[in-house]
């Protein structure tokens, strides 16, 4: 396979964005496996495409919306009932961080991807109404359902203890 791309820049753009590409893949699929597929689709896909970017925001928006199309095709897959959920016996070194974590894995994966987009990437929302192809009216929705939603998780969990 021949590049246009410098020999280096796919190792630059996957130290760059593969830490980011991972854990977004990790937040929608919820399964280790499953995730490092995404992140091995999404740079074989950038690999092949060689697209051209306007600028540094173009090239992560790219790569963002990359990671949720090959992650929504893993999860539309059969190859994903197949595999093995991640245990909840797994260790964070900021405990309250696994909490909210697994609290996060357990919704709905529209929300999952806004807030993760909003909080662990920085995105606005009129960005990830872009990302997601919908209004920044619905992402607002989404994004306040998804605190309602981990809020009353959170609250339940601490009062059971």
């Amino acid at each position: 396979m021949q590049f246009k791309f410098p020999k280096d820049y796919l190792e630059e753009i996957i130290e760059k964005y593969g830490d980011m590409v991972y854990r977004l893949a990790l937040s929608r699929t919820r399964k280790k496996e499953m995730a490092e597929d995404v992140f091995q689709e999404v740079f074989l896909k950038i690999a092949k495409r060689e697209p051209e970017f306007e600028n540094e925001e173009h090239e992560k928006a790219y790569i963002i919306k990359t990671a949720i199309n090959s992650s929504k095709t893993y999860l539309d897959s059969a190859y994903s009932k197949r595999v093995v959920e991640l245990k909840e016996d797994l260790k964070f070194e900021i405990p309250e961080r696994g909490e909210v974590y697994f609290a996060v894995l357990e919704l709905p994966v529209k929300y999952r991807t806004a807030i993760h987009l909003f909080y662990a990437e920085g995105y606005k929302i009129n960005e990830i109404s872009k990302i997601m192809k919908t209004t920044e009216n619905t992402v607002k929705s989404w994004l306040l359902r998804a605190r309602e939603m981990l809020k009353t998780k959170i609250e339940g969990g601490i009062e059971n203890e």
